[in-house]
């Protein structure tokens, strides 16, 4: 009798993972809006009722499929950052960062999806923020640490300019890749663009972090 809830609870683990694995492949190839509850049901090889005792809603289950990717993409980012000593050998650690990330056009139409739909919900938008936060101070972080080894760019301003240039520049290769398709060229792009933010131009030492008020 012991072994009866654990049994349960992997099999719950195990029913919610099919349905979100369903849910990002159906999503990619329809588009958030134009999916039914059925039709994740139907992809994973479920009923209704397996969708109900994970998920409330379509919006839940969408939310929950963001988070769990979100939280991989950053979790890469920050180990990729953080195996270098105090110094920080900038072209190394794009390489490693730019192979990690997640230049995948399939996710990439979900996370289209989840921003569009985050412009219109609060709630939504949040999460997305959190995740661009927690990748900026991961990048932030690691430059902070190797402030004393390594010089930025001033015209970034210090760590936190930086952080943000690096996110932007990612969020602009992958609208390109939206387009063309082109996974090799995205990610050689990325990492010739994140180098020359980090390296080119006047140099000062990094500038302190500062709290934003």
């Amino acid at each position: 009798m012991e072994d009866t809830p654990k049994r349960v609870t992997r099999r719950r683990v195990q029913t919610r993972a099919r349905l979100l694995q369903a849910a990002f492949e159906v999503f990619a190839a329809k588009g958030f809006g134009r999916v039914s509850i059925e039709e994740v049901c139907e992809a994973a090889g479920f009923s209704r009722g397996a969708f109900y005792s994970n998920f409330a809603t379509l919006d839940e289950l969408f939310f929950a499929l963001y988070q769990e990717r979100a939280d991989l993409i950053a979790s890469q980012v920050t180990e990729a950052l953080t195996q270098d000593g105090p110094g920080l050998d900038v072209p190394t650690a794009v390489d490693r960062v730019t192979e990690v990330l997640l230049l995948d056009v399939d996710w990439l139409l979900v996370k289209t999806d989840f921003l569009v739909h985050a412009a219109r919900d609060p709630e939504i938008a949040r999460a997305l923020l959190d995740h661009r936060a927690r990748l900026r101070e991961a990048v932030a972080d690691r430059l902070f640490q190797a402030g004393s080894h390594t010089e930025l760019p001033a015209v970034l301003g210090g760590v936190d300019g930086a952080a943000h240039a690096v996110v932007a520049a990612y969020d602009g290769v992958t609208v390109q890749l939206l387009l063309d398709k082109d996974v090799d060229a995205a990610r050689a792009w990325l990492k010739q663009l994140v180098t020359a933010l980090l390296t080119d131009g006047s140099r000062t030492p990094a500038a302190p972090r500062t709290t934003p008020a």
